[in-house]
């Protein structure tokens, strides 16, 4: 059975989709854009793009039960790879050792210009 997680400190969902669902002991994170909660704003550096994606995966995994320390995997999803050394910078101040599993992909274009989203999977 799968649970609905909605969680009001991150952004709504701009689609027909959940900004996480559990099931089974696992949360799946929805891919979080850097859309500051309370003011729908965009910040256009990265790292700060980097830092408010993170802060909506964490407000969404708390909601649900979690921590960061219970995230296993993370996609990033970058408009320009030649900024990865800046994301990752940034990625790091938000996981203690082991770090989840991750993997980075360079995409043509990301919704609302975003130049990251970031999605997660967690055990609970």
């Amino acid at each position: 059975m799968k649970k609905q997680i909605v969680c009001k400190n991150a952004p709504a969902a701009i689609g027909p989709y959940s900004q996480a669902i559990a099931a089974n002991g696992m949360l799946f994170v929805s891919g979080q854009l850097p859309i500051d909660p309370v003011t729908g704003d965009m910040n256009e550096d990265v790292k700060e793009q980097t830092r408010q994606a993170l802060e909506n995966v964490k407000a969404i995994v708390t909601e649900a039960g979690g921590s960061m320390d219970n995230i296993v995997k993370c996609s990033v999803y970058m408009s320009d790879l030649g900024d990865f050394g800046e994301m990752n910078e940034a990625y790091g101040k938000f996981f203690n050792d082991p770090a989840p599993a991750r993997v980075t992909f360079e995409v043509a274009r990301l919704p609302k210009d975003a130049q990251v989203e970031i999605e997660a999977i967690v055990m609970l």
